[in-house]
């Protein structure tokens, strides 16, 4: 009978996704009892992948977030150059293929800004709500 210690780290190599016989080979234990711990600790090496994509994700996200703020500084670099720059030098269909190609990336940040109701009642109290918002803004 092997040790918890064994089994532990067989769990570990199963749920970064090593093969029965790798991890025959480096545990010396037999196939046949690897796939008998498989099936004993399943939940654990389901729980151990979870927690370690969980990892990445998180890993990765921070990446992302600092890919978003290093391209967010340049653009902001980009936009205070260009501020500074005169664009009557830009030719016509320059200009015009520009403007379209800005509508267009303003258009994909557009949010759907629909409402979620359940019922006519809902409506009419939120239609209610708007127009005393309204009123007041008005005023």
């Amino acid at each position: 009978m092997k040790d918890i210690e064994t089994k532990k780290e067989f769990v570990q190599l199963r749920a970064k996704g090593m093969s029965f016989n790798k991890i025959a080979s480096i545990l010396k234990v037999s196939k046949t009892t690897l796939v008998g711990w498989s099936k004993e600790f399943e939940r654990e090496i389901a729980n151990l992948k979870v927690m370690e994509l969980d990892e990445l994700q998180q890993m990765y996200y921070v990446q992302k977030q600092k890919r978003i703020e290093l391209f967010g500084n340049q653009l902001e670099r980009i936009i205070t150059e260009l501020e500074t720059r005169d664009l009557s030098d830009v030719q016509t269909e320059k200009l015009l293929e520009l403007k379209l190609k800005y509508l267009d990336f303003l258009k994909r940040e557009e949010i759907d800004l629909s409402l979620q109701i359940e019922e006519e009642d809902d409506l009419d109290q939120l239609l209610e709500s708007f127009n005393k918002s309204i009123k007041r803004v008005n005023i």
